[in-house]
């Protein structure tokens, strides 16, 4: 399936080039007025069965970074690692001090964190376009200080199920560029990136409608053996603005990465910031999911040479939430 492409970049035009792309693949009123799943919609029970049919083996593999204090954030934007607290411990039970009778004692914790500290979703309340909402609605009519009061990721509680597709561009192309199985940072994955990796994988990595396609870079893997050293927000590989054709085009239902950001950093223009976010949730309607670890998944899909999975990823049912952790489960 071919993808239309935008015109070549000019990387002093962000505005024009935001305004056509938006244009050409904005999905408002497809699903009616009323909307609040966007490409979720791709998904249906026919897609749901099909993804249970890839269970083979019974293989699983979470695709969570842990929710720590060791954890990338670095505090920007006042997205901070997790607080993890205890409220009572085995110290308090065996000092007595609980005052449960019998002899029974427990142990209860809280954590305190921002929704997108470590592997989440993106709702489609997350990001505005000039002003709008996913839908075309106004932005203040839908998050307001109590929250995403229409799209808020409760509504999407029980929709992250479907086949998964793993492609592996950081192994398909780092071996050409002299690095490995990751990406440098600054690399701007094109729509050819994700078909020639298609292309290498075989049929099983072929991309269509419903599915949820996770992206590797390589990045995680680097900040595992290096450091954190700038992964929450700093240069990586990602997503090109260019690849926005490629996402409409398949009619995926959501696409994450294993970097902070789901697109190319640096941006691509002069004057911009994630504009291919811009068009993704706004304009598509597109579920993006970020912080993902892919490593252990990849390495299996290498072994075993498949590269669909069941992938069950529902996010934390946070009310009014405009993201929310996840614990994705890919199972083959």
């Amino acid at each position: 399936m071919s993808a239309p492409h935008l015109a070549p970049l000019d990387r002093t035009a962000a505005v024009a080039a935001i305004e056509s792309a938006a244009a050409a693949y904005r999905n408002w009123g497809r699903w009616g007025d009323d909307d609040v799943l966007g490409t979720l919609n791709f998904v249906d029970d026919a897609k749901r069965l099909q993804a249970a049919g890839l269970v083979r083996r019974g293989a699983t593999f979470s695709l969570s970074q842990a929710f720590d204090s060791h954890g990338p954030q670095n505090g920007w934007r006042r997205r901070t690692n997790p607080v993890h607290t205890m409220l009572d411990t085995g110290v308090d039970a065996a000092l007595g001090s609980q005052g449960f009778p019998h002899g029974i004692g427990g142990a209860d914790d809280v954590v305190f964190m921002p929704l997108q500290a470590s592997t989440q979703w993106d709702g489609l309340g997350h990001i505005f376009d000039r002003g709008l909402a996913w839908n075309g609605r106004r932005a203040q009519d839908v998050v307001t200080s109590e929250g995403d009061l229409v799209t808020g990721i409760e509504t999407t509680r029980d929709r992250f199920v479907s086949r998964g597709v793993l492609l592996d561009v950081g192994a398909v192309l780092g071996a050409g560029l002299g690095t490995g199985d990751e990406l440098p940072d600054g690399f701007a994955i094109t729509p050819e990136h994700l078909d020639l990796t298609i292309e290498a994988q075989g049929a099983t990595a072929d991309v269509g409608r419903g599915d949820i396609v996770l992206v590797r870079t390589g990045r995680l893997a680097r900040a595992r053996r290096e450091g954190w050293n700038g992964y929450a927000g700093g240069p990586s590989a990602g997503l090109s603005f260019t690849s926005a054709g490629w996402l409409h085009s398949r009619e995926i239902a959501a696409i994450a990465t294993d970097t902070w950001g789901f697109e190319v950093r640096p941006n691509e223009f002069d004057d911009a910031f994630q504009p291919l976010h811009q068009i993704a949730i706004p304009n598509m309607g597109l579920f993006v999911g970020e912080l993902w670890d892919l490593d252990e998944l990849a390495r299996d899909c290498h072994a075993d040479g498949r590269w669909d999975f069941f992938l069950a990823a529902a996010p934390i049912q946070v009310t009014g939430a405009v993201g929310a952790p996840v614990n994705p489960l890919a199972v083959k």
